[in-house]
C-alpha cells in the first residue's frame, strides 16, 4: 500500500534542500566575484592614472585595454561556470528529495537520475 504524499511539505522540502545549497555557495561566489571585481577595477583605475600623468605611452595603450577586458572575459566565464556548477548541486538537491520521497512512499528504491 501506498503512503500518500503531501505535496506542501514535498514543495517545503524542497525549498529547504534548495536553499541549503545556495546560501552555503552564496558566499563563496559572492567572495569569489567580489576580489576579482576589485583587480578588474584596480587595473582600470592604473589605465587611467596612467593616461592622465602620461606614464602610459601611446603604443602600451591597447595592451592595457586588452588586459583589462582579458581579466572581465576570464571573470564572466568563471562565474558562468560557477553558475553551472550551483545550478547542478541545485538539481541534485531537489532530485534527492523527490526520489527520496516517492521511494519512501512507496517502498521502492528508484535510482534518481543524473543530471
Amino acid at each position: 500500500k501506498m503512503m500518500a504524499i503531501d505535496s506542501v511539505t514535498l514543495i517545503k522540502d524542497i525549498i529547504s534542500a534548495v536553499s541549503g545549497v545556495t546560501k552555503q555557495d552564496a558566499s563563496t561566489i559572492e567572495n569569489f566575484a567580489k576580489m576579482q571585481l576589485q583587480d578588474i577595477a584596480q587595473q582600470s583605475v592604473n589605465f587611467a592614472v596612467g593616461l592622465a600623468d602620461h606614464s602610459i605611452k601611446d603604443d602600451e595603450q591597447q595592451d592595457f585595454l586588452d588586459n583589462i577586458a582579458e581579466m572581465t572575459r576570464s571573470f564572466a566565464n568563471t562565474l558562468a561556470g560557477l553558475m553551472v556548477v550551483e545550478a547542478e548541486k541545485i538539481w541534485n538537491a531537489v532530485v534527492e528529495v523527490i526520489w527520496n520521497t516517492i521511494n519512501t512512499a512507496t517502498g521502492l528504491t528508484l535510482s534518481a537520475p543524473a543530471f
